[in-house]
């Protein structure tokens, strides 16, 4: 057996007096495709951030290549063959692809840049990635998933003996995703090891080697992929018995009763571009499922709802009465609330507490007066931290130091705190651990079984099949089926997906 290329061992961290990893380990090989996982609040991103400078440690030893290993900045960790790739694209929008994948190792000639060059290098190494682009168009002009796929060529660009891949498939439809794991097996074949991040099961057998699981800031498990079974993954990084070993998959349970009037009927809608047809309805106590490849439509039919993108062609109903809204706070007086799909772009404001992030939809409404009554606030604030079991020191807490699915909570606090008629839920359960999805799963289904409309996107067919009373399938901006529950099946959903469906 070879000697590791990545050893950390005993490490310990704390902020503010609160333990974030207590003798935490983790070891790779060379040309290792390596697993990290654990529930949000685990402590993987915490140690990531040791290794790669941005913390650093109180306690434990670190060597790479086999000799200590401490950097002080991830740029550091990056010139010493440690490249990171994050869930949210840290790159920059406004410049070109070639500029964005060549940043900080540009190439030079006569002490000027050589463009020609860089554009050839860019070329190359997204060449890797099927991907043909003009790369010297700003970034921002491509998809989401492509600027992920540029994201990770820059990283494989530097040359470097251990690449970190963080969720590196959330904004990647299938297609990509594959894509991606075709380089990630080039990368293992040429002597490079990836710690690779995920909350996808599927996707870490599918190309890892080894698992390392944790919980409460430890290292509880290190295995093989082949010699460890999803349903041990899972009860390892819950710490209990898995109740769920059978049956149902996702924490939803089936509906109390069968929905109410109708809140909300849309009819062709198109906002000339992505939406070309959709029509769907949402009942009082339904959770309607939205599904769809990627760029079916699903997050702009939303938008559309929400009134963030202008409506061209269509009509909607908001409890039987004419619906158009022309911007996101016209809908939010009618009733609506929406959490989006980026909730660190587009939910939260990481540097405000808890409380005001919480309070951000609210306030505006007690404020009227000019008077805001704080104990009011106070109140509120502390109920839904209570109501939906938010981890957190207290509501002045920043809400950048949650884990992800507390975040997500805190989101949804902040709609329901407005007591809306319909909640427009976009992959509300993206990026956040087994457990914390269980707990919003079952929080949404209780949402609605007090009478609550769901409008839910998701890219998990399985979180849709299970969890939704009725399915609309876009497909190419179109409806193409409408599922009742008793018709409701995975495979019926896939072949709408692909060929269109029915309605019923």
């Amino acid at each position: 057996m070879s000697a590791p290329l990545l050893s950390m061992k005993g490490i310990s961290k704390s902020f503010g007096g609160t333990a974030a990893l207590s003798e935490a380990s983790l070891e790779v090989l060379p040309g290792e495709v390596h697993a990290l996982i654990g529930q949000n609040g685990a402590g993987k991103s915490t140690l990531i951030k040791v290794l790669t400078g941005y913390h650093r440690k109180d306690g434990g030893n670190v060597s790479f290549e086999g000799r200590p290993f401490e950097v002080g900045s991830p740029r550091a960790a990056q010139e010493a063959g440690i490249s990171t790739i994050y869930q949210e694209i840290n790159l920059v929008p406004q410049r070109s692809v070639t500029e964005n994948i060549c940043l900080g190792r540009e190439t030079r000639r006569y002490g000027l840049l050589d463009w020609r060059a860089m554009r050839a290098e860019a070329k190359r190494l997204l060449a890797r990635f099927n991907l043909d682009l003009d790369v010297d168009q700003p970034l921002s002009q491509f998809s989401t998933a492509t600027q992920q796929m540029v994201a990770i060529a820059r990283a494989v660009g530097f040359s470097a003996r251990l690449v970190i891949m963080d969720e590196p498939t959330s904004s990647l439809d299938d297609r990509e995703a594959q894509v991606l794991f075709s380089v990630i097996r080039g990368l293992r074949d040429e002597g490079v090891s990836v710690l690779f991040v995920s909350h996808r099961l599927d996707e870490l057998y599918e190309v890892c080697d080894q698992v390392t699981i944790m919980r409460d800031g430890r290292t509880v498990r290190m295995a093989a992929m082949t010699g460890i079974t999803k349903l041990e993954l899972v009860s390892t990084m819950l710490g209990r018995d898995v109740a769920r070993a059978e049956g149902r998959a996702t924490g939803f349970g089936t509906a109390a009763k069968p929905p109410g009037a109708p809140v909300l009927r849309a009819s062709d809608l198109s906002d000339g571009r992505a939406v070309r047809d959709v029509g769907l309805s949402v009942a009082e106590g339904e959770i309607v499922g939205l599904a769809g490849l990627l760029g079916a439509g699903r997050s702009e039919t939303a938008r559309l709802i929400f009134g963030d993108t202008a409506l061209r062609v269509g009509s909607m109903l908001l409890n039987g009465s004419a619906y158009t809204p022309r911007q996101p706070s016209d809908a939010i007086r009618a009733g609506l609330g929406f959490c989006t799909e980026d909730r660190k772009i587009e939910g939260i404001v990481p540097d405000m507490s808890v409380a005001d992030n919480m309070m951000l939809a609210l306030r505006p409404a007690f404020g009227r007066s000019g008077i805001v009554d704080e104990a009011r606030q106070t109140e509120i604030v502390n109920r839904f931290i209570g109501q939906l079991g938010i981890k957190c020191t207290g509501p002045d807490q920043k809400i950048r130091e949650l884990s992800g699915g507390n975040q997500q909570k805190v989101l949804l606090a902040r709609w329901l705190a407005m007591s809306p008629k319909l909640l427009i839920l976009d992959e509300p359960t993206r990026g956040i651990d087994v457990g914390a999805k269980d707990e919003i799963q079952r929080l949404i289904r209780s949402l609605a079984d007090q009478g609550l409309a769901v409008l839910m996107i998701s890219s998990e067919l399985e979180e849709v099949v299970e969890g939704a009373d009725r399915v609309f399938v876009l497909r190419e901006g179109l409806s193409v089926a409408d599922i009742a529950r008793a018709d409701l099946t995975e495979d019926r959903v896939l072949a709408a997906m692909a060929h269109g469906g029915t309605h019923g």
